[in-house]
């Protein structure tokens, strides 16, 4: 039996049922609920215990109950982005070395940033895990 054939006939089977799966997935939402908007992990540098360098990890997420604001969220995702990336990389900078972080003054701080973002209150900042590594 030719290899090349077989394998070629393979893929073209599989191929209809790939389409489908990935049609599903589309359809899906991750996570959250139908007002929750995702926001990547946001990281900053700090110093660990032992001297050498950390990370600070922020995973975060918006809950948006409100459509227009929504809509208005979702074009802002690259600035929102920006503005909790600079206030992520300004904290874990002057945490001292072996410090836990304080995720009360994150959470007031990336909310403030959001409010100033899409320039009205009505977006929930919700905190998944704030790590230092």
């Amino acid at each position: 039996m030719n290899r090349r054939l077989f394998m070629g006939f393979l893929a073209l089977a599989a191929a209809p049922s790939m389409a489908r799966a990935s049609g599903d997935k589309a359809e899906k939402k991750l996570s959250g609920g139908a007002s929750y908007v995702q926001i990547q992990t946001v990281l900053g540098t700090t110093r660990r215990a032992d001297g050498r360098r950390g990370v600070l990890a922020v995973e975060c997420g918006l809950d948006v109950p409100d459509a227009t604001l929504r809509e208005r969220t979702y074009a802002s995702v690259p600035r929102l982005r920006s503005a909790y990336m600079s206030a992520v990389q300004t904290y874990a900078a002057g945490l001292p070395s072996g410090a836990p972080p304080n995720v009360e003054f994150i959470g007031r701080a990336l909310q403030q940033q959001t409010d100033l973002v899409l320039g009205k209150r009505g977006a929930k900042l919700l905190l998944g895990a704030v790590v230092v590594n």
